[in-house]
């Protein structure tokens, strides 16, 4: 019985606010990386994966589809690409993007009516239901799709034309139902389909991409003034010039300073800071400024800027990249305080407001204001420091104390400075609370220093490192680990000896996307203010000359690593590690691969400096497919060793004095065996 015709009622008014919420019926939701609701980018790498997430669902049983949609910030054509579910109504979309640029994201999903016709009609062809109706269905789907003409390419458009001829030139369901079923079909249809409640994702989110250097880098801290090896002269640009082989043959590819401008000479410090300088006694470097200049002048005994730009061109022949210190303080003497008072703080007395970290005093230091009067002027002044250096060729800047400075200040001056050079880096170093320093990252710092200094044991390594890698600050803070610095001298290398600086070195490469260490690091160097986290005779107040060649140093060991980092895949990604289980809670032992397992290391390392120490401990072989009976090839990386790993449990001994720590590679496409 045929439907009876009957009177088509007269449309009512369309209530736009009611379509437009009728048209989006697809939910999209919980996409990720989305930071603050869309508040701060999310952080990708030029050149390497970016992966967008997103729950996606629509009622009923229809299929749906998604795409991400992705273009330069500074353009106006959208890319897209396609996303697939995962499980649970979870999406996934990955692309590469290539440029050091800003961009911007979004996500899109839509019924697809041919792909859940496609569905019904393979079930119900499959129960034995006649399908002649539905084979009438698909041709006026294609039909529709035809004259609306909007979506696909000319060629897309000819091949809808001649797959409408094709069904219409073919007798009998049987052949029609396979033209429409085919790949090739589905494929036409996914091009130039309507998308039917075509859904947006209610905001476009930012995205900064840096280059690999900011997520991917290994530094080495030096001061130039201690490079003369002799305590009694000043050491110079060209000093530096003569470690770079040094330093390049341990394998880093940063080489960072601490400030390089001139140092104020009132209320100087003396070695290991006291009150009373000698008359030889240089000064801390942090004390800038005097008449000599301020913070775009260098230290007259390091040499002039011609000198500077031959050590930026060495640097570079070296493969080493020069880091310099941004420290926003001044010394008494710095010239901004006769040119521009108002940028300070005074005293009700008339002097000027020193430095001061309670119970810390810092008298060679005043601080800039950067309100009240000193807005905006000094805010510009600052951004302009750092374009200066830029233009000296410097493109990495190791920002001092930025917790102490107002947030609105870093994101307008990075923003602003990465407008002109988007390959600059600024590593905040803030050793301070937990959302203090992810603010910093959000607002955009490339680079972070971290917790990993005071985290020595199993379950603070395995928590925090977990934190990091696996929770939402992964899309916009990457750690740097730095194992010490001029200012800390952890209590764990302290008391240690030479197994710990091994140890610590492993841990902080191999757990790191980036790293770092100061001078002194390699050559076990650890004698402390007796009860302090600070170094005994500290370079920051008087010049050093180390014995390079120091019996017990660890730089084969550094050397070894670098390399490794350099070489593997599976290390330039610092979100894939994934810790296993060694039975022992002074052994870590982790992993970290590739997407593909063709890269695949294993990693273990004694926590325990004083004490040999063994456990059973587990082959991922599941990660390949493999039986826990299973056999698979292996490397050690640290003997150069070959073998054979047969079944899931094996143990380990890792002596501190001999090999505190232990890689090995897998070799599964080499020589699995089930």
């Amino acid at each position: 019985m045929k439907r009876p015709r009957r009177a088509r009622p007269e449309a009512p008014a369309v209530d736009l606010g009611l379509a437009e919420l009728a048209a989006n019926r697809v939910a999209i939701e919980a996409v990720s990386p989305e930071i603050d609701a869309g508040r701060f980018p999310a952080k990708a790498v030029a050149g390497h994966p970016f992966v967008v997430e997103a729950d996606i669902f629509c009622d009923g049983h229809d299929s749906i589809a998604a795409a991400l949609l992705i273009r330069r910030a500074d353009t106006t054509g959208w890319r897209e690409i396609p996303m697939s579910p995962i499980h649970n109504d979870r999406w996934r979309g990955t692309t590469v993007v290539e440029d050091n640029a800003r961009y911007v994201y979004t996500v899109i999903a839509w019924r697809d009516l041919f792909e859940s016709w496609r569905e019904e009609v393979t079930k119900k062809h499959a129960a034995g239901v006649d399908i002649a109706l539905e084979l009438t269905e698909a041709r006026n789907l294609l039909v529709h799709t035809r004259d609306a003409g909007d979506r696909g390419s000319a060629a897309d458009r000819e091949g809808l034309e001649a797959l409408i001829a094709s069904i219409d030139a073919t007798d009998g369901k049987a052949g029609r139902l396979d033209i429409l079923l085919s790949a090739e079909a589905a494929e036409l249809m996914r091009r130039v389909a309507i998308r039917t409640n075509l859904s947006r994702h209610e905001r476009e989110l930012p995205l900064t991409v840096d280059r690999e250097a900011a997520a991917f880098s290994a530094w080495y801290e030096l001061f130039p003034r201690s490079m003369s090896d002799d305590p009694g002269r000043h050491g110079t640009f060209d000093d530096v010039v003569a470690k770079l082989a040094y330093v390049r043959d341990m394998g880093f590819d940063v080489l960072y300073f601490p400030p390089i401008h001139p140092i104020g000479t009132a209320f100087r410090k003396g070695k290991n800071n006291t009150l009373e300088p000698g008359p030889d006694d240089p000064g801390s470097p942090y004390a800038i400024g005097s008449p000599d200049g301020g913070h775009e002048a260098i230290h007259p005994e390091l040499g002039s800027f011609e000198d500077f730009t031959r050590l930026i061109a060495a640097a570079r022949d070296h493969g080493l990249e020069i880091a310099l210190d941004f420290a926003i303080q001044c010394s008494p003497d710095h010239p901004w305080i006769r040119q521009h008072p108002e940028w300070f703080d005074w005293r009700p007395d008339g002097t000027i407001k020193y430095a001061e970290n309670p119970p810390k005093k810092y008298q060679d230091i005043v601080n800039v204001h950067f309100y009240r009067e000193a807005f905006p002027a000094v805010w510009y002044a600052l951004r302009d420091i750092v374009l200066f250096w830029a233009g000296h060729g410097v493109r990495i800047f190791r920002v001092d104390n930025p917790h102490t400075k107002p947030f609105p200040f870093w994101e307008w001056m990075i923003a602003d400075v990465q407008a002109k050079h988007p390959d600059v880096i600024f590593l905040a170093e803030a050793f301070t609370r937990p959302k203090v320093m992810k603010r910093l990252a959000k607002i955009g710092f490339t680079q972070s220093y971290s917790y990993f200094t005071w985290r020595n044991t199993k379950a603070e390594l395995t928590d925090y490192l977990t934190e990091l890698t696996r929770t939402e600050c992964r899309h916009y803070m990457r750690p740097n680990f730095f194992v010490n610095t001029p200012d800390i001298n952890p209590v764990y290398l302290q008391t240690s000896g030479r197994p710990g600086f091994r140890v610590r070195a492993v841990l902080a490469a191999a757990l790191g996307g980036s790293y770092g260490v100061y001078s002194g690091f390699e050559l076990c160097e650890g004698t402390p203010i007796p009860g302090r986290e600070e170094y005994l005779d500290s370079e920051k107040y008087e010049i050093r000359a180390w014995d390079w060649d120091r019996p017990g140093n660890i730089r084969a060991d550094i050397a070894l690593l670098n390399r490794l980092r350099r070489e593997s895949p599976a290390m330039r990604d610092f979100t894939n590690l994934a810790f296993h289980n060694a039975w022992n809670d002074n052994i870590l032992y982790f992993a970290r691969s590739t997407p593909a397992k063709d890269d695949f290391l294993l990693f273990a390392v004694n926590l325990d400096p004083h004490n040999g120490q063994g456990a059973d401990f587990e082959i991922p072989l599941w990660e390949f497919g493999l039986p826990d009976e299973a056999a698979i090839d292996a490397r050690n990386l640290v003997t150069g060793e070959d073998f054979v790993w047969h079944g899931k449990t094996q143990h380990m001994w890792l002596d501190p004095d001999a090999f505190p720590y232990l890689i090995w590679r897998l070799l599964p496409f080499d020589g699995a065996r089930a």
